[in-house]
């Protein structure tokens, strides 16, 4: 599997890969009546925004995309047919060292605010810790999990 840093050119891949999945479906248009667009996300990467594609065999497989600024992970999608390979694991340690390679204290994600979604479990499993639903802006609903940089500084340790 490779993983690398997305260009302009994949945008269109990356929505096909954010309107494949399953679990937290959105269409094209649901995605861009919050004005996301691939003007949007173009300016996005042209700014404080990085996003990486994991391929396997030459094939798009799954994406991550993170705002420097924000310190955060905006989103992190696999195909259907690619899960459980590891894309996800991959793409998520190349997004969290950009972020902590921007010298940030903390990084944060928000998913939906059910236990049971698969992605909630992924991102505990992974070391993020759930701190509380939010309770106002774009993201109301959702349940909010952080990453400290000592808590990153841990994981790299070896025994």
């Amino acid at each position: 599997m490779l993983i690398r840093t997305a260009r302009p050119n994949d945008i269109e891949t990356l929505f096909d890969i954010r309107t494949s999945v399953t679990e937290n479906y959105q269409s094209r248009e649901e995605i861009a009546a919050l004005g996301i667009t691939p003007d949007s996300v173009a300016a996005m990467l042209a700014t404080d925004c990085q996003a990486w594609l994991a391929e396997v065999d030459d094939r798009p497989v799954g994406f991550a995309i993170a705002n420097a600024t924000a310190a955060t992970i905006l989103g992190l999608f696999v195909l259907p047919s690619a899960e459980g390979r590891g894309a996800g694991r991959a793409l998520m340690q190349a997004a969290e060292a950009w972020l902590w390679s921007n010298h940030l204290e903390e990084i944060w994600l928000v998913t939906g605010n059910d236990p049971h979604l698969r992605a909630y479990g992924f991102y505990q499993h992974l070391g993020w810790m759930p701190v509380g639903v939010v309770s106002e802006g774009d993201y109301q609903g959702e349940m909010k999990f952080i990453k400290h940089g000592t808590d990153a500084a841990e994981a790299l340790k070896f025994p």
